[in-house]
């Protein structure tokens, strides 16, 4: 019983309980429904007064726009009104320009047909004066030509001397003392190179054993050398003969290790020649590479620096070709110093002018041509290019080949620097002469000066003043093409008219 009183109380607290709380939350339902009004009736507040400021702000930008459009619009009727004046004004001078070009085709056709009358009178004038003449327009303008050169002959002669002679004047004063100058800076000594070197021996049993059994070990040397073994009554030598001096040096650095040896034979020679060989290939290479380092030269190749040192077994005239190259390195170097030229490049082009020498007897053409050749193989520039082929040409191309062209000169005209044999000599001097007793009007010719200046008399009756300028220059390229002579020869060519006549 007191339970289901329990529980009916339970009940209707639970209901009581259940009805309050409803009637609290219709309250509070109600006041923010109240709220919520409150709040949308201010939003909507809000909102009129918003698109009233937004209606007024677009009334006014789009009465900017119309202003702004309205500007525009008068802006683009003014232009247009430019434009349409200016296209006026360009139809007019468009109109005014056809008119004058029309004019000008007009007056071209004119001149035209003018010219077209006065080459007709022209050739007309110009048949008339060939019928008096009895000459055609060509003889006509010779005739004239020859009348001139022979009235100004005389004073072309004599400006032509005057000119010369104060120019000659000044440049050789000028030249020689730069020439004086560097040769001061540079002394070097000079040792003729001979066609023949001696070997000593320990003693004349050697001799025997060096000919052998029947001349077997002499001729396997000779055949193998390419050199001719002398072996004569001279007490403890021999002597070894050849045009080539690589060649000699091979058979006597080859008989030196035979006599060191003492045993002589075909295959002990053949194994001496071997090894010579060899330590004259380093001994070319060495020589090269010292060159270069002694120049102050870098960045050349291996097989060119070889090449180079082939020089130190080459003579031209007794004189050394290596020493001679270097030489005129130095030379060159000195004289670019002098002239604000490039003293890298002259120093180079001075040491390879003559490279062609080292390979001329294995190599057709010129030593000039065959070092141009080797400087394009290995990639030289040209400013190296141009002295070792032109050092030897009239006009060499540029400073550079000039400046070397010079030196060349200097260390070949040195005293002491070259020399001939007497034969040679004679033979040297009989052909120049014969060169310029070649050429027609020249009466006689004396080579004079060891072969360095030449004197020419010529028949004055042949050859006049003017002539006898021309026969020089022909006789110094000829004798430049047709002769090999150390340094330079100067032409003199003589014009004398004696007239005697005695009183009685």
């Amino acid at each position: 019983m007191e339970y289901i009183i329990g529980s009916i109380l339970a009940a209707v607290g639970f209901f009581i309980g259940y009805w309050a709380r409803q009637k609290k939350a219709k309250s509070k339902i109600s006041n923010i429904e109240n709220k919520a009004e409150k709040i949308i009736t201010e939003a909507k507040a809000k909102q009129s007064e918003i698109l009233l400021a937004a209606q007024e702000k677009s009334l006014k930008i789009i009465e900017e726009a119309k202003r702004e459009e309205g500007q525009r619009y008068q802006e683009i009727n003014n232009l247009q009104s430019r434009l349409e004046k200016r296209e006026t004004v360009f139809s007019q001078k468009l109109l005014e320009l056809q008119e004058k070009q029309q004019q000008l085709y007009d007056k071209v056709n004119r001149v035209e047909e003018i010219k077209g009358k006065i080459k007709e009178i022209k050739e007309e004038q110009l048949a008339k004066l060939e019928t008096i003449a009895k000459m055609s327009k060509e003889e006509a303008k010779e005739v004239i030509l020859r009348n001139v050169e022979e009235q100004s002959k005389e004073d072309l002669l004599s400006r032509l001397n005057k000119l010369e002679k104060e120019s000659i004047e000044t440049l050789e004063e000028k030249a020689r003392d730069l020439i004086a100058q560097t040769c001061q800076r540079l002394v070097s000594s000079y040792t003729a190179e001979i066609t023949t070197t001696t070997i000593d021996l320990p003693n004349d049993e050697m001799k025997g054993r060096i000919i052998g059994r029947e001349g077997r070990n002499i001729k396997v040397i000779e055949q193998l050398t390419g050199t001719e073994i002398i072996v004569d009554d001279s007490p403890n030598v021999i002597t070894v003969s050849g045009f080539s001096p690589i060649r000699r040096h091979i058979a006597k650095k080859a008989l030196d290790r035979l006599i060191l040896d003492g045993r002589i034979h075909p295959t002990k020679i053949e194994n001496a020649v071997e090894e010579a060989r060899k330590e004259l290939a380093l001994d070319i290479k060495k020589a090269g590479e010292e060159a270069a380092y002694d120049l102050g030269i870098a960045g050349l190749d291996p097989k060119l620096l070889q090449i180079i040192g082939r020089l130190k077994y080459r003579t031209s005239y007794g004189q050394n070709a290596l020493r001679h190259s270097l030489e005129v390195a130095h030379l060159s170097a000195m004289l670019a110093e002098e002239l604000g030229a490039d003293v890298t490049i002259a120093k180079k082009g001075g040491l390879l002018h003559d490279i062609g020498k080292a390979v001329d007897h294995e190599v057709q053409g010129t030593h000039p041509e065959i070092g141009g050749q080797l400087a394009k193989k290995f990639d030289l520039p040209q400013e190296i290019i141009d002295p070792i082929e032109t050092h030897h040409d009239d006009k060499p191309r540029g400073l550079i080949s000039i400046i070397v062209k010079i030196a060349d000169a200097i260390s070949a005209a040195r005293p002491g620097a070259r020399h001939d044999s007497f034969e040679q000599y004679i033979q040297r001097l009989e052909e120049l002469e014969k060169i310029t007793n070649s050429f027609s009007g020249v009466e006689k010719s004396y080579a004079i000066q060891a072969g360095r200046e030449i004197r020419v008399f010529v028949t004055p009756a042949e050859i006049d003043d003017l002539s006898a300028h021309n026969l020089a220059r022909e006789i110094a390229k000829k004798i430049e093409s047709e002769l090999k002579y150390p340094g330079e020869i100067k032409v003199n060519v003589i014009r004398e008219l004696r007239i005697t006549e005695y009183a009685r």
